[in-house]
């Protein structure tokens, strides 16, 4: 499967279909990887790589951090992810392309659509993750693994890595811990920092990522003021509160917003909605 080196990381990516390009921000939090669209979460019954390729030249990835793609320790924000995902449509030599997200990704592909707005043909967003108890759940990850670096120090952090597995099952493993599992010369470099300058990141990348009640990924007056289509499907549980999406509907200026509850959204209705919006955009 092919990989890329972007900004110094190898990132996994896969090419599907044919037509208009959509970028495919993979949901699953921390673990956001190509093969969530096929086995993971609502989209697996959605099936969109069987459905959107009849239509679109689908690109799939993991994102840096997660899955078979690299990583680099460091303050992680939205900037960081942007230019993964910008450097991979550079390297496809693709200069435009609907953005969708889902879960956490949706904050990235509006960070990507205000930072890229004339690569960004349209937006979707499928359930976007905000609200308080969202950001809650991250401070406590957070918390979590900044503790087992205290208790552990960075020996500890590796041998709960190669143990558990990655931050969403493992939190004490911290952000990194995907490519600690699988790549030992990564881990050597991990294992040879200054503690104290390994926690000041991780400290950072919290307060960056997890710094609103709401859906991250861009100052309220920026949305005000980014007119490119959107479509927002909002979710309805602690990691995708309605309000999040709500937020979105209100800043978007051009948005089409699906109010249904999400046992209204059934697989068909939401491939039919996202056809239809990059159809008529």
């Amino acid at each position: 499967m092919p990989h890329v080196e972007i900004d110094g990381i190898s990132t996994h990516y896969e090419v599907h279909g044919s037509g208009p390009p959509m970028l495919m921000m993979a949901h699953g939090g921390f673990n956001s990887v190509l093969a969530n669209w096929r086995t993971f979460g609502a989209w697996t019954a959605i099936e969109p790589l069987d459905h959107f390729t009849q239509n679109h030249t689908c690109i799939i990835y993991d994102r840096r951090e997660a899955g078979e793609s690299g990583g680099r320790v460091e303050a992680l924000g939205w900037d960081q992810y942007c230019v993964q995902a910008k450097g991979l449509l550079d390297h496809l030599g693709i200069s435009q392309a609907y953005i969708m997200g889902g879960c956490m990704a949706c904050n990235l592909a509006v960070a990507f659509g205000l930072r890229y707005p004339e690569t960004t043909r349209g937006l979707v967003l499928h359930w976007p993750t905000g609200g308080v108890r969202w950001r809650q759940y991250g401070e406590r990850n957070f918390g979590a693994h900044l503790a087992c670096v205290r208790e552990k120090g960075l020996q500890g952090v590796v041998e709960v890595a190669k143990e558990k597995g990655g931050f969403n099952v493992a939190p004490e493993a911290g952000p990194w811990a995907t490519v600690i599992s699988r790549d030992e010369a990564f881990t050597e470099g991990f294992l040879a920092q200054d503690v104290d300058l390994y926690s000041a990141a991780v400290m950072a990348t919290q307060r960056k990522l997890y710094d609103r009640d709401t859906s991250p990924g861009g100052e309220p007056e920026e949305l005000m003021g980014m007119d490119i289509p959107a479509i927002v499907i909002p979710g309805h549980d602690p990691f995708h509160a309605t309000s999040a999406a709500r937020y979105l509907e209100e800043c978007l200026p051009n948005v089409d917003y699906k109010d249904y509850t999400v046992p209204e959204q059934t697989p068909q209705r939401v491939r039919d909605w996202i056809l239809e919006f990059t159809a008529s955009h």
